[in-house]
């Protein structure tokens, strides 16, 4: 899904080589820095250079790699990345199970004014309070965010800055990539929304990562109107690639009476599950109307 070549290929193509202190030349062809550009500015040979983004070198020092990072003005998180993708082959991290410790669950019962849920990385929702079941207008088990945002809702549907947060997720699911290489439902997940979406294709293609922990998120919820929240991420102890995402409106703001009226709806509401249950059958999500649904 991911690899330390394709990643340096793409990482070099976007570098303005006047920025790199290399002076314009008319007949440059290529987008960006040439491979023995990079090469001369990180001190490693051209050959070393074209075998990494050839994919036949494998294990480059730490060295290198910070080098490499610096001639390609690589920001934390791509850093990070890079250093994961060059250890793959020296150990390759077990793929995360997906239980949420019964503890986590009663914190979401204790979140009642704001949409909470527990994702993994794969953006599985693995349980949720009622408010964000509400917020998504579906029940949570079986809610996938990137097939959600991608394949179901599109950009005039719930998410309100729907580009940016394509931006997003494509970068998380990057990292999350380069992180477990191994994961055939990551794999799976990642084929059909290549399948599905023109767009993810096209952002998949340019390899950029993002870690998002918290900022802004926009909602246009069909019932209640425009949500302004704020995202807050926190990884999970000895829950490796789960986080628990709160979505909080500011005090006296248009949002927070919007969640009020959110939280406020039909009776119907309370059925929406707070957590998936393995071999279940839910007889509640046709009858849970909130939301726009599939796009």
């Amino acid at each position: 899904m991911d690899d330390l070549a394709g990643f340096l290929r793409t990482r070099r193509a976007r570098v303005d080589p006047a920025a790199a202190g290399i002076p314009a030349d008319s007949r440059r062809r290529v987008e960006g820095l040439r491979r023995e550009e990079v090469a001369h500015l990180s001190g490693v040979s051209v050959d070393y250079y074209v075998r990494l983004e050839q994919g036949r070198a494998t294990q480059p020092s730490e060295q290198v790699l910070d080098a490499l990072a610096r001639v390609l003005v690589l920001d934390e998180t791509e850093r990070g990345h890079l250093h994961r993708l060059a250890r793959r082959t020296r150990r390759r991290p077990r793929t995360p199970g997906g239980r949420v410790r019964p503890e986590v669950l009663r914190v979401l019962d204790l979140v009642a004014g704001a949409p909470a849920l527990v994702m993994d990385h794969r953006l599985d929702v693995l349980a949720g309070n009622r408010l964000a079941g509400l917020l998504f207008g579906r029940p949570l088990p079986g809610l996938n965010i990137a097939r959600h945002l991608f394949l179901e809702e599109g950009e005039h549907g719930l998410y309100a800055e729907w580009e940016t947060c394509t931006l997003d997720v494509v970068g998380h699911l990057r990292l999350a990539a380069g992180r477990y290489p191994e994961d055939p439902r990551l794999a799976s997940l990642v084929g059909e929304l290549a399948m599905g979406s023109e767009r993810f294709r096209r952002l998949w293609a340019r390899a950029d990562v993002r870690a998002r922990t918290h900022g802004r998120k926009a909602y246009r919820h069909p019932l209640v109107g425009p949500l302004e929240l704020h995202q807050e991420n926190f990884a999970l102890p000895e829950a490796p690639g789960m986080e628990l995402l709160v979505l909080s409106a500011a005090p006296g703001s248009p949002a927070e009476d919007g969640l009020r009226l959110l939280a406020g709806l039909g009776p119907d509401a309370d059925a929406v599950p707070r957590r998936a249950e393995a071999g279940s059958t839910d007889p509640v999500r046709q009858a849970v109307s909130w939301g726009s649904g599939p796009a």
